[in-house]
């Protein structure tokens, strides 16, 4: 099922928006942030790649100019990912499309019930990886 809503999603991105799935995650990420960017260790983390993967999109994106890279003053060998005027726009123009559709494809064909007890059990599961039993 995972799979079959991130090839949806990735095929309505790359139609409605010109971004890649990829570039969608790590443009959330950042904007998740108050300041927009994160350390480029601390995105791998949090989108569990791995550190060849984080940096060859952000190589990619950097390109595109969605993003830069800036040194990190507290550690010569660290680095920042920051969301650019660019990477905001596209992803504040991506969003809603993409929220439709995963409105359409996942949300709204289960029932209030349905949601609260997927809610439930993904608490259930993360909470049991956070706290190590795997």
């Amino acid at each position: 099922m995972q799979m079959s809503l991130e090839r949806e999603m990735a095929k309505q991105l790359s139609v409605e928006s010109g971004l890649s799935y990829p570039e969608y995650v790590v443009l959330v990420a950042l904007t998740d942030q108050a300041q927009g960017r994160l350390r480029l260790h601390e995105l791998g983390s949090l989108l569990g790649w791995e550190k060849s993967r984080v940096s060859h999109q952000i190589t990619r994106m950097v390109r595109r100019q969605l993003v830069t890279k800036q040194h990190c003053p507290d550690d010569r060998r660290g680095a920042f990912v920051v969301l650019t005027d660019t990477g905001r726009d596209e992803i504040e123009s991506a969003a809603p499309g993409h929220v439709r559709l995963v409105r359409e494809l996942f949300i709204d064909r289960l029932t209030d019930d349905q949601l609260r007890t997927l809610a439930d059990i993904a608490e259930n599961v993360l909470s049991g990886m956070d706290a190590g039993s795997a």
